[in-house]
This record gives structure tokens, sequence and C-alpha cells, in this order.
């Protein structure tokens, strides 16, 4: 049993365990995972700034909305460079919310409500602004203008283009047919647009303009990116870490703040559940082909019908290690944009934790069972391949 770190005391910086060092056999590609989920997106950061000091730098990152923006941080940098970049842009988009010394208890409560209505009232600097007066029919409360000032300044597009650095793979939803789309630098030139359209959350945000089309937030279908990652041709053994900001577990609401709050983290966590159990089974499958396969005798296995069969079936082996934002206290419906420059620490500092007792422990470094194509490792107290 692994104990994860306590929810009470997040504040008090613990002395982080020393990861066991990855083996050479342990060759799997590794990939970074990014739930869509606005201000609670700081928790991704933390993350990283645990994998950034481990032997488990990602060769691609995907995500979607707010985890695009993290994702596309990430993938702009050199890796020397990155932490100051997610550092610079979660600064910057927290500055000046908190007119207050941090605040405990439900005096907490309450600056967090306030700094998500100045959010709604003044939006935030670099992100995106009122429309206090518009000329034209609005199709949005608020301009994003701003944001694309902020990815190229946080953002190398270059480094991410030129074919030798990490993979960038950001969803969206084309406006006009409703397809859900991923725009891949393994595919295509990455730009601040394509970042701004998988963050463009509507009625808040307006559509991006992409080439003819336009685009709002991927989180309208999907709000994350690991069946592209895990189902992407031709498949690599991978070990995925999947970072996600809507918890599905959580108490009996009290209040109907805490209703809207339990409601959007059961429709955006269910997401990632489905996602992740219905590759387990897929793959699980595959690699049930390829057994069978073996087993056919020669006159059978040269028929058309089983070399249709195996080419269904796959050798590759994954393990998805899971994430989750777990807050000590429910934090509201508005949590997601509670930019206050408290809780982006806090959800930071969460992340960081984390994600170094999951290295700590590293069960994906246990052999493989033979019948398993997937094991899916959960930080809920325990690591186990069945959850």
């Amino acid at each position: 049993m692994l104990t994860p770190p306590s929810r009470a005391t997040p504040e008090v910086a613990e002395e982080p365990r020393k990861p066991p060092v990855r083996p050479a056999s342990y060759d799997k590609k590794i990939g970074l995972v990014l739930q869509g989920g606005g201000a609670l997106g700081s928790y991704q950061a933390g993350v990283y700034e645990a994998l950034a000091s481990s032997e488990y730098l990602p060769d691609w990152v995907a995500g979607i909305s707010i985890g695009a923006i993290n994702a596309a941080i990430i993938a702009g940098n050199a890796p020397e460079h990155r932490l100051a970049g997610l550092r610079t842009f979660w600064k910057d988009l927290t500055a000046h919310i908190d007119p207050w010394l941090p605040l405990r208890g439900p005096l907490a409560a309450w600056q967090q409500r306030a700094s998500a209505l100045s959010s709604l009232l003044f939006g935030r600097s670099g992100f995106f602004a009122p429309r206090w007066f518009s000329l034209d029919t609005p199709v949005s409360y608020y301009d994003t203008a701003a944001l694309k000032r902020t990815l190229e300044n946080v953002v190398d597009f270059e480094l991410i283009n030129n074919g030798g650095g990490t993979r960038l793979s950001v969803g969206a939803v084309n406006l006009r047919t409703g397809e859900f789309v991923y725009f891949d630098s393994a595919r295509i030139a990455i730009r601040p647009e394509h970042i701004m359209a998988s963050a463009a959350l509507p009625p808040g945000f307006p559509p991006v303009e992409i080439d003819g089309e336009h685009y709002w937030d991927g989180g309208l279908f999907s709000n994350t990116p690991l069946g592209y990652v895990l189902d992407y041709s031709p498949r690599r053994s991978r070990l995925t870490f999947q970072v996600d900001v809507f918890q599905s577990h959580g108490p009996l609401p009290a209040n109907l703040d805490e209703v809207a709050e339990r409601e959007k983290d059961i429709r955006y966590s269910s997401r990632t559940r489905i996602c992740s159990s219905s590759f387990r089974d897929r793959h699980d499958v595959r690699h049930a082909i390829n057994e069978l396969h073996k087993l056919l005798p020669p006159e059978i296995k040269s028929t058309e019908q089983a070399r249709r069969l195996y080419e269904l079936g796959c050798v590759t082996e994954m393990d998805i290690v899971q994430l989750i934002y777990d807050p000590a206290a429910p934090q509201g419906a508005s949590k997601h944009y509670d930019f206050s420059r408290s809780s982006m620490e806090e959800r930071w500092r969460r992340g960081m934790s984390d994600a170094r007792t999951v290295l700590a422990a590293s069960p994906w470094l246990a052999p493989m069972p033979t019948e398993l194509g997937v094991r899916v490792f959960d930080l809920s107290g325990t690591f186990s391949p069945d959850s």
C-alpha cells in the first residue's frame, strides 16, 4: 500500500523521496497528457516541475484548453527553460488579484470567491478581457487577443516546428462540422492560433479562425487527449502521465455551490475514465489477438481472415499513471476561474507533491504481467493495474 501525502497541510514542504533509478530495460517512450480546467491548470505545472528533475522527461506532450497552453509552454522551450516559462505564465496570470494576505478557513473560501468574481468582471491580464463595448454583435463575453501576445512571449513556436523537439498535440472542435480535431506538430506547423483554439471555451471566449475554419475548446468534445496519444499509429510502448484536474470521487454536496462544483467534477472526470477504460479494453484485445495467432495451425494462419485479424493485434505495452488534483476541501463552482495567487501556489505545490510521490514509488518498473497490454496506476492510496 502506498499512502498519498496528507491533504490537510499542503503548505508544509516535504522532503521528496529519491525515485529508484530507471533501468535501461525500461525503454518506453514518455507521454504527458493534460486535461482542461482553467485556473486548475497550475496543478499540471507542479506535476511537470517534479518530472523535470526525473528520468521521465516527455517526448510527446498533448493538451486541451489550459492543458494545451501548459503543453505548448513545455514543448516550446528547451528543457532547462520550461519551468521558467511556466512560472512566468502563471505568475503573470495571477498577478495583482490577491488584495489581502492569504487567509484560512471560511475567510479563505470567501477570498477565493472574491478573486473569481474579479476574473469575471475584469478578466485576466495577458489572457482575456471583458467586451464592455462593441460595435458588432458579440459571440463571446470576453476577448482573447492578449493570449496571442502571451503565447508568443512564453512559447518558441520555431522550436516546436523544427522537428527535433518535443512533439505537441492540442485538441479543438470545428465549429462548422462539430468534429473533434488535433493540431499535431508531427503533421502541421503549430501557431499561437492553434493553442488559442483549443482554449476557446464558449460562450466566454470567441471561436478562433484557422485557415478559413473556426474552432472552439476541445473540452466540448473530450477533455483529455489520452486516447489520441495512446491509439496513434504506429503505436510505441509508452509510459503516459495523465494529469487531470477534476476528480471523480467527492463528498455529498451540502449546498448549491457544492452541487455545481460536484456536477462539473463528475461531468469532466467521466470523460477521462471512459477514455482510459475503453483504451485498456481495446489494447488487451489486441494482445489477445497476438496470443491467439501464435496458436493457429499453419493452414489457418495463412488464410486471409487470419491475416486481417493479425493486423488488428499489437505487441506494445502501455503504462498509464493517473495524477488527479484532489483539494483538501470543496473549492466551489468557480474554482476553474479562481486565479488568485494563493490558489495557484497551493495547486502547484499539490501537483509537485503528487508527482514526487508517484515517482518515488515508480510502480511501472514492476514486470508487466504477460496477460496484460495496459496497466493503469492511480494515486488514490494504492497503485493497482486494475484501477
